[in-house]
């Protein structure tokens, strides 16, 4: 993608600078200014554990209403039309439904963990704990590789930049600004950045919105759509647009994302009470319909604006040719660029940036605890003090956020990202899901079948394109015949290729979790499921 070539023309300007500028030095100081308030481990991962409903809804809502959830939901919005609506409602579906019935999440709180693996040991033993803590903190750090590169792309498209080298330097410097204040604040800095971002992001996606809509009309949007993408704009079903199985796929993403995806869970731990942690679930399914619901909008003003502007729609819908993702990436901000008035465009992009940085200290705070809490702790027979948690807890968020930007940067992107980051994650809650479900409700679940989805769940890596790329290359080295196959591969879309790897991996993960339970069952007393979870922490 040579941005050079692009020329893109922007209201940003130092007004706008001046307000990003000031917002930042704000929130660092903030992060910084709490650290007064951290005295061990609990109170840096889970904020001691003390968190209402109010303030756990919008710090959930926050967290999952980053930069990068904006990015990926307009760029589905762009590329699919008003049927991408349908992943903003499953995942409203699947966090209401978990509301209502604690489905995971309360057994969870219950026992007290502070990480999914610490689950796995108690219920599985250190072993699986540690495989599941790799495999968590593999994907978990793969998944947030884009970040970055979304981040740095939003920025390109809003303020009009294209060197390259900008770029990382601004880029670089918000990673350096998230470090900081996570490192020192933790979980309690994460909330209160949260919260902010939660309030300041929120009024700014339903002014752009309604900003929109005036810009465009109702009627040239809806016209506009049905003649670009025809039924398959509207129907999430339709075999030309995202299908059935990528429908069900989302459903899935749904349940992953409130209670097996861990920087999601780890609000539940952070939760004052089991009655706490359901209407944290419940009032989020708002949250999670419109998280997605609005920026997909966005996505489809872009999607609008960019048809009928010659120069833009050259660079962005091309004749012939599908558009770079990275490219598609940048519709959303490049719109809001043209349309936003100075000032409220400085707003926009602090609100952006918030998230940006609001998803990045909650994720960062969560690998870096569970490579503490589930791969280096379990190795030692004494176990660690407090104080040296949080130590190495500190030092893995310094290693994780410097391998993000180099793989941001390195890593071609090739697809979606919103589809990246599910078949990265798949790598992880494939096998999760399996582990959970049965752990929790079915008491005959054993260590070997444990290990067996894990394992199984680890395959999901073949869903990235250049995995399936260096596999086939392989297979030709080893003089396996593979045209045919690669050929037929490649020509699947994407998007529904993510979904049936995935749904392929989780069905099976789980009859590997029950015909390995079943074959090599467990010896001696096992923890069976959420009453006796139950039983050991009542409240």
């Amino acid at each position: 993608m040579d941005l050079s070539t692009i020329g893109i023309d922007t209201n940003f300007g130092l007004v706008d600078w001046c307000i990003v500028a000031g917002y930042l030095i704000i929130i660092v100081a903030v992060g910084v200014y709490i650290k007064r308030y951290i005295r061990n481990v609990t109170d840096f991962i889970v904020a001691g554990r003390g968190l209402k409903t109010f303030l756990a809804t919008a710090t959930m809502v926050g967290t999952e209403l980053g930069l990068v959830t904006v990015i990926y939901s307009a760029q589905k919005g762009f590329t699919g039309g008003f049927a991408a609506f349908h992943i903003a409602l499953a995942s409203a579906i699947v966090a209401l439904i978990i509301g209502l019935t604690g489905f995971i999440v309360v057994p969870l709180r219950r026992m007290k963990v502070m990480t999914i693996p610490e689950f796995y040991e108690r219920r599985f033993g250190r072993g699986v704990r540690i495989l599941g803590g790799v495999i968590l903190v593999f994907s978990g750090i793969l998944n947030m590789g884009m970040f970055l590169k979304a981040g740095s792309i939003f920025v390109m498209g809003i303020t009009g930049m294209t060197s390259e080298l900008e770029l990382k330097i601004i880029m670089t410097t918000l990673l350096a600004m998230v470090l900081l204040y996570t490192t020192l604040g933790g979980m309690v800095s994460v909330v209160v950045s949260d919260y902010i971002q939660f309030v300041l992001l929120s009024f700014s996606l339903l002014a752009m919105c309604i900003l929109s809509v005036k810009q465009l009309s109702w009627q040239s949007i809806v016209e506009t759509v049905s003649l670009l993408k025809g039924q398959a704009g509207f129907d999430p079903f339709h075999g030309e647009g995202f299908g059935g199985s990528y429908v069900v796929w989302m459903f899935f993403l749904g349940l992953v994302n409130c209670a097996i995806w861990q920087t999601a869970v780890i609000r539940a731990c952070s939760a004052e009470s089991i009655r706490v942690v359901k209407r944290l679930y419940i009032w989020s399914s708002i949250g999670f319909l419109i998280r997605n619901l609005l920026p997909c909008f966005l996505g489809i003003s872009a999607l609008v604006y960019i048809a009928h502007n010659p120069s833009l729609k050259k660079v962005f819908l091309p004749e012939g040719a599908e558009a770079d993702p990275q490219l598609t990436l940048m519709a959303m901000p490049v719109f809001l660029s043209q349309i936003l008035p100075v000032g409220l465009l400085g707003f926009v992009t602090a609100g952006m940036l918030a998230a940006f940085m609001s998803t990045h200290d909650s994720y960062l705070l969560c690998w870096s605890s569970v490579v503490t809490q589930d791969v280096v702790a379990p190795c030692f027979k004494k176990g660690l003090s407090s104080k040296t948690r949080l130590l190495l807890t500190r030092i893995f968020i310094v290693a994780i956020g410097i391998f993000i930007l180099v793989w941001g940067l390195w890593y071609p992107l090739g697809q979606d990202l919103w589809d990246y980051m599910a078949i990265s994650g798949a790598i992880y809650f494939t096998g999760a899901i399996s582990l959970l479900i049965f752990g929790l409700y079915w008491k005959h679940a054993s260590k070997v079948g444990a290990y067996l989805a894990l394992i199984s769940g680890f395959c999901a890596v073949v869903g990235l394109k250049p995995v399936r790329d260096m596999v086939f290359r392989l297979a030709s080295v080893l003089g396996l015949d593979t045209v045919r196959a690669q050929a037929y591969v490649n020509s699947i879309p994407s998007a529904k290729l993510s979904a049936i790897v995935g749904l392929t991996i989780i069905a099976l993960s789980m009859v590997l979790m029950v015909a390995g339970s079943l074959i090599f069952p467990d010896r001696g007393p096992s923890l069976e499921g959420p009453r006796a979870a139950g039983t050991q922490h009542k409240e």
